[in-house]
């Protein structure tokens, strides 16, 4: 019996020590979150304050300049302007390897102004801009992971340096995608990113490259009913392409989308338009495959012209690509929202989500919130200029339900979501996530080589070439008004 205790008492000491290392490693990380929750309400009216200036594109000088201060005020250092972009910022703590980035975005939509209401509610500002797919949250969530992280490195839990990217213009903008093609991202070991949903979801998932453009005609005025002859109307020309880009879509690749909005016009019926603009969007699963049908758009656009006799302007606002997947990467953030994924409504959150429900085409149950969904292999139907950034670095994301379950985004619903309560918790549960995530890739640098194992793997020896014109500057003001007088100078044209 003397014998066997002899044996056992080292045993159990051992696994005491192993439970004990363990229970530290857990509670270091408990502290990272309470950090977080601890300077809530500050991030919380950072959120709301950026929910409220709702600022386009490449627009967005208070929404940045909030995002920098609170991280200046963390002890990170701040640079802005990065890849000729006012509103673009790094902002970096700590020092050597690894390097672990993570991405936030600040920037609105048009036309989705939005009260915090159940029902369409554009308040005072029926015009405006909205935040519909959620960046307040996002460059904020961002934002508290990162100096939650620099905390930890300034107390010598963790080695290496974290950077924040303060990127503007995601919506159309493609930001990203000009950091990437200036070497942003070079001394990076991964990058980390998420977005606002209706639901809890990580993986690794791939979605759709898209190119943007904006043809512009240029006319003749003319009295429509006097002279009708001697005019040649800028309006019939993208009538024309549009008609033509109609016709396009039958005989493109499966998944092709194909999207418009007439930006001009004209301003009367009785005058003939000598101006004329369509924005296009481009998209396919596959990079190159949609550069091919660019190229087939862009021959729509002379047709319009030549059959209208009038001169086409086309500015390539540049392309991003399709998420390059790293299932290394996506494992970690997946068991890490799973371990921390509780949201829960109060009452009065219950109240405005079931009332919010009776306006959705497809709701779903509002205990899904709870659940985690994995979107390992699955192809999302949208764009985002991270694309450009996973072909570089090893990338991950996910999103978290700051939306009523069933919200599409790009909605009012969103908006109205984004500004209160349901907001504020997803925002929160995002920031532990990416923390977390950040915590386990700077404690096992084998997790990191697996990565960037499978990055090479992936890209199976091809090189990332940026669809963005060499030399091509950010189209800063892709969001104002086109006018014919403003459509050709370099300006407009980001050049």
């Amino acid at each position: 019996m003397t014998k066997k205790l002899s044996i056992l008492i080292p045993a159990l000491f051992f696994l005491c020590m192993v439970d004990s290392t363990f229970a530290t490693e857990s509670d270091k990380k408990a502290e990272m979150y309470s950090s977080i929750e601890g300077s809530a309400e500050v991030y919380w009216d950072t959120a709301a304050t950026i929910w409220g200036l709702a600022e386009p594109g490449y627009q967005e000088h208070q929404s940045s300049r909030l995002l920098s201060q609170i991280l200046s005020r963390a002890g990170f250092k701040i640079e802005f302007g990065v890849a000729d972009m006012p509103t673009g910022f790094t902002a970096t703590f700590g020092s050597g390897k690894p390097v672990i980035g993570v991405l936030g975005e600040f920037d609105a939509l048009p036309g989705l102004s939005q009260e915090v209401d159940t029902k369409r509610n554009v308040g005072d500002n029926p015009s405006g801009y909205g935040h519909a797919c959620g960046h307040h949250l996002f460059g904020v969530a961002s934002a508290a992971a990162a100096i939650a992280i620099g905390q930890e490195i300034q107390k010598g839990t963790l080695a290496g340096t974290v950077r924040f990217y303060g990127t503007p213009a995601e919506e159309g903008g493609s930001a990203k995608a000009y950091m990437a093609r200036d070497g942003l991202f070079e001394d990076c070991d991964a990058v980390l990113h998420w977005h606002p949903g209706d639901r809890n979801a990580a993986g690794d998932p791939t979605n759709m490259a898209r190119i943007a453009a904006k043809f512009r005609f240029f006319g003749k005025s003319a009295h429509a009913a006097g002279a009708p002859e001697q005019g040649r109307s800028a309006l019939d020309a993208v009538e024309l392409t549009n008609y033509a880009a109609q016709l396009l879509r039958e005989h493109t690749p499966d998944f092709t989308r194909i999207h418009h909005v007439i930006t001009a016009g004209g301003g009367a019926p009785n005058v003939v338009p000598d101006f004329a603009e369509a924005f296009y969007y481009a998209r396919h699963p596959d990079a190159a495959t949609v550069q091919k049908i660019y190229k087939r758009l862009v021959k729509c656009a002379e047709a319009g012209a030549h059959g209208t006799e009038t001169r086409l302007e086309i500015e390539n606002l540049g392309g991003t690509y399709n998420l390059l997947p790293n299932d290394t990467l996506a494992k970690v953030t997946l068991k890490n929202l799973k371990d921390l994924a509780n949201l829960s409504y109060t009452n009065k959150e219950r109240e405005f989500a079931e009332a919010i429900q009776k306006t959705l085409e497809f709701p779903r149950p509002l205990e899904t919130i709870v659940e985690v969904y994995d979107m390992s292999g699955k192809v999302s139907k949208g764009s985002t200029d991270v694309g450009d950034v996973s072909w570089l670095v090893p990338t991950s994301g996910f999103r978290t339900a700051t939306w009523v379950p069933g919200t599409p985004a790009h909605s009012w619903q969103a908006v109205a979501a984004g500004g209160m309560s349901l907001g504020r918790n997803g925002m929160l549960l995002a920031a532990k996530v990416l923390a977390a995530t950040a915590w386990d890739l700077f404690r096992d640098p084998q997790i990191l080589a697996a990565a960037k194992s499978e990055l090479d793997r992936r890209r199976s020896g091809a090189s990332y070439q940026p669809m963005i014109e060499k030399g091509r500057k950010p189209p800063l003001h892709y969001r104002s008004k086109p006018t014919a007088e403003g459509a050709g100078s370099k300006e407009a044209q980001g050049k």
